[in-house]
């Protein structure tokens, strides 16, 4: 009969997926138990201590919407999001010839809604919103330069006092969200608000789990982006504003150099895209490159 004990569980669950079929899962499931065993061994866990955790994910879960995922959030201030992000980058950048210059990536954020509006060029996707206006424009293009025509560009953010339409009403209203094409020179321009830093949400578990760290819940102001186009790998990327609080500290870890963008102020008048500006507004200016997708 088997007897189990602190010196021999680890052994007997591990030997349990001995009929696994799925190797990869196989894999993960090994190194997961084997490290979250070692984890309890480590700090003495106490069964009190373990009944919190079962309950903080318990509420995790609970709390998390279709418009707000708490377990992204939770996996964004943890770094694990980014740590996926970028393996999933130095994977690409291993296979794929050239795909360090693509752009690089970063987390998506728990406030990504599908089904944003489709709006043609030079559209104001921040209808509505508080916030001063900017003027976004660049290319999609591939690694080499080339024009990507008709790339996809998914877009939102918050407003400029830093909160996204999720977090505004119940039910929510789309605001700050839009979704268009390139023209035929991979040419991309569109209108929205300068995001400014903003905390993460700290009503629920996540919120939690900051204050008793000790740590702060800001992130800089960001624009989110998705860009996709044909044979070639999509990608998940923020612009971040050049010199915005909390560069130096985003709760998310999600800060990358090269989407460090400046937003030059302008005065009123005749934008880049003809548009008659009355006030004052920004113009941020940047390019996207696309890696190649991997053929089979």
């Amino acid at each position: 009969m088997a007897q189990y004990n602190e010196s021999t569980v680890t052994r007997a669950v591990l030997d349990s997926l001995a009929n696994c079929k799925d190797a990869r899962f196989k894999a993960i499931m090994q190194s997961f138990i084997s490290h979250l065993h070692a984890f309890v061994k480590e700090v003495d866990l106490t069964e009190s201590e373990w009944s919190d955790a079962v309950k903080f994910l318990m509420d995790t879960g609970k709390s998390s919407t279709p418009n707000r995922n708490e377990f992204i959030l939770l996996s964004d201030t943890l770094g694990v999001s980014m740590l996926v992000v970028s393996l999933a980058q130095a994977r690409k950048s291993e296979t794929l010839k050239g795909a360090t210059e693509a752009t690089e990536a970063t987390v998506e954020g728990p406030f990504y809604w599908q089904g944003a509006p489709d709006v043609p060029l030079g559209a104001d996707v921040s209808t509505g919103m508080p916030g001063e206006p900017a003027l976004y424009c660049g290319r999609v293009t591939d690694i080499e330069g080339r024009p990507l025509a008709g790339a996809l560009l998914d877009v939102w953010s918050g407003d400029g006092d830093g909160r996204y339409d999720v977090q505004l009403s119940d039910p929510p209203v789309m605001k700050g969200r839009g979704r268009l094409r390139t023209d035929s020179e991979g040419r991309y321009y569109f209108w929205s608000i300068k995001p400014t830093a903003y905390p993460v949400p700290d009503d629920l578990t996540t919120g939690v789990m900051l204050r008793r760290m000790g740590r702060k819940n800001w992130r800089p102001g960001h624009l989110h982006v998705m860009v996709s186009a044909d044979r070639h790998v999509p990608l998940t990327t923020h612009l971040f504003v050049a010199n915005s609080p909390h560069l130096d500290s985003d709760a998310v870890f999600a800060v990358r150099n090269s989407l460090i963008v400046d937003f030059e102020k302008q005065p009123p008048g005749k934008a880049l895209d003809g548009r008659v500006m009355e006030k004052p507004y920004h113009v941020a200016n940047y390019d996207f490159r696309l890696a190649p997708a991997k053929t089979a």
